[in-house]
């Protein structure tokens, strides 16, 4: 880890983890804390996000009016997301009120209200963005590509069912946060203007006396390859095409990454020169790596007229295959220059650095630096993304789609 890279771990077992950059007048955290929509309750779906919706409407000494003006007369620019593992929450502000920031999102997180009387206001905003997904198949077909190529509970979308958030309770709510939000296995990552050593003491004043709790037990369904349609009348259809890969912690995700970078990214990317531009078969085309903690994917996505559904499937799931003969230099330069450009608006950001520093250390217990990122990019060569390809070629796809017909799958899947 680089030296300019800090970390302590508190005895109750939260992580802070800190870069200094002085250069800005700003500090950002990004606050994650294990209580994420994989620990929803059996019937539940959805919880995690409830609770993460209660958790900011009222905390420690403020209603939830007080608490939104507080945040706002700091100029805090702010963010909530619930994850797999994690309800997460981040936020950038000047320097100077970084430590007045961190005690409100200490009392959201360790003396949230609950109140009953906002209950009903906090599942309807839920309700309302679930219902929202059916305005957008794109999201749709997505979100359900990935409950499908992940082991349950580890693919669910953290929105959940409206059957679930119907069923739920305050009740519910009080026991998931009672249960789930603690402080091993939360981590807090911190970047911008900051002095370390008065970091360290807000954050054991803020955090230290917070007291650890066992770590719940998840149990884990088989893996499984599926080729799913869903129904949906319309003009369009929507493909969703994964396949499996290497998770971020693997010695050979900087290769895998890579190679993704050419199926996609630009209009000079693969798929959008071999399906959009020389074809026209769809209006819009993509790949994009993802990984958890265990698990990693690519996951390709269309989006077409339904009567080039087929045909538009069929090119994808070509180029995808034809990916294991390798890639050019001239894709690597491109993509080298893509990441390299994105490095520098990282150290331009102390909001991305924040939580790119939380998000390392859940992965590798560790936080990578940016230039270490550099120089393993820097690393890459066609040679050794090409052998990486030829021994673990794209196959054994999961296929879902959404449209009034289903597609026909007739390569890589077991």
């Amino acid at each position: 880890m680089s030296p300019s890279i800090r970390s302590h771990t508190f005895e109750n077992g939260l992580v802070l983890v800190a870069e200094p950059m002085n250069w800005l007048e700003s500090a950002a955290f990004a606050l994650m804390v294990p209580a994420g929509c994989v620990h929803d309750a059996p019937g539940h779906a959805g919880l995690a996000t409830l609770t993460s919706e209660m958790l900011t409407r009222g905390a420690g000494p403020r209603d939830s009016r007080q608490m939104i003006e507080a945040l706002d007369n700091l100029g805090v620019e702010r963010s909530e997301g619930v994850s797999d593992v994690h309800i997460s929450f981040g936020g950038a502000t000047l320097a100077s009120s970084l430590p007045e920031t961190l005690s409100i999102y200490a009392d959201i997180v360790r003396r949230p209200h609950l109140a009953a009387d906002q209950f009903e206001a906090a599942r309807q905003v839920v309700l309302q963005e679930l219902d929202a997904i059916e305005d957008e198949p794109q999201q749709k077909v997505m979100l359900e590509l990935r409950r499908r190529r992940y082991p349950h509970p580890w693919g669910k979308p953290s929105l959940g069912d409206r059957a679930g958030l119907e069923v739920s309770t305050i009740a519910d709510v009080q026991r998931h946060f009672s249960q789930l939000l603690r402080p091993n296995g939360a981590i807090l990552g911190v970047a911008g203007r900051f002095d370390w050593d008065a970091l360290r003491r807000d954050v054991e004043r803020l955090f230290g006396d917070w007291k650890r709790q066992e770590t719940p037990i998840i149990t884990t369904a088989e893996e499984s390859r599926v080729i799913e349609h869903l129904p949906h009348e319309a003009n369009q259809t929507q493909i969703g095409v994964a396949y499996p890969s290497v998770p971020y912690r693997d010695a050979d995700y900087f290769r895998a990454w890579a190679a993704v970078g050419a199926l996609s990214g630009g209009m000079s990317s693969r798929l959008f020169t071999e399906v959009r531009e020389k074809r026209g078969l769809c209006y819009s085309i993509y790949a994009s790596y993802h990984t958890l903690r265990d698990w990693g994917s690519v996951l390709s996505y269309a989006g077409t007229s339904a009567e080039r559904a087929q045909e538009t499937l069929d090119v994808l799931l070509g180029e995808l295959v034809r990916l294991s003969q390798g890639i050019l230099p001239s894709e690597l330069m491109r993509l080298k220059a893509r990441i390299k450009s994105s490095l520098i608006m990282q150290q331009e950001s102390s909001s991305a650095r924040a939580a790119s520093l939380a998000r390392d250390w859940y992965h590798l217990e560790r936080a990578r630096s940016i230039e270490e990122v550099g120089k393993l990019v820097d690393g890459l060569t066609c040679e050794t993304i090409n052998a990486y390809l030829a021994e673990h070629p794209p196959g054994n796809f999961t296929v879902v789609t959404l449209g009034p017909q289903p597609l026909e799958v007739n390569v890589g899947v077991s």
